[in-house]
């Protein structure tokens, strides 16, 4: 299975860094970003099939497109999110982490607020 692969190799990559870390730090985050770029190439073949399968459901269901697209955005730049926070934290600037975390709060409400405003208008069209 992939999971053990890539935990075998997230594993050797964690053992790495903190072994650079005691003598070369700025050689640890370098290795820690490299091996969640690596990690990330494994998944992308991974999230293109989750993406077909979600536009020939939506296909399927009458979903308009617009909408998909829009939750697939924001998914997205949740999981971009929590990466670049998480690579801030690893460096040891939670403080930036936490304005990446907000600004992709931010980027979310404003991509989620086209659906929010459909609900919406749907909501009052069915009210007698």
């Amino acid at each position: 299975m992939e999971i053990f692969k890539i935990v075998a190799f997230a594993i050797i990559a964690s053992i790495l860094a903190i072994t650079v870390k005691q003598d070369r730090p700025e050689y640890a985050l370098q290795i820690s970003l490299g091996a969640g770029a690596i990690i990330f190439l494994l998944l992308v073949g991974k999230l293109a099939s989750i993406l077909d399968v979600i536009y020939e459901l939506s296909s399927k269901l009458d979903i308009e497109v617009v909408y998909l697209k829009s939750i697939i955005k924001i998914i997205g730049i949740a999981y971009i999110t929590e990466f670049g926070a998480e690579v801030c934290r690893d460096g040891g600037e939670s403080s930036i982490a936490s304005k990446v975390e907000f600004a992709g709060k931010i980027l979310i409400m404003v991509l989620a607020l086209p659906i929010l405003l459909s609900v919406l208008n749907l909501i009052i069209k069915l009210m007698p």
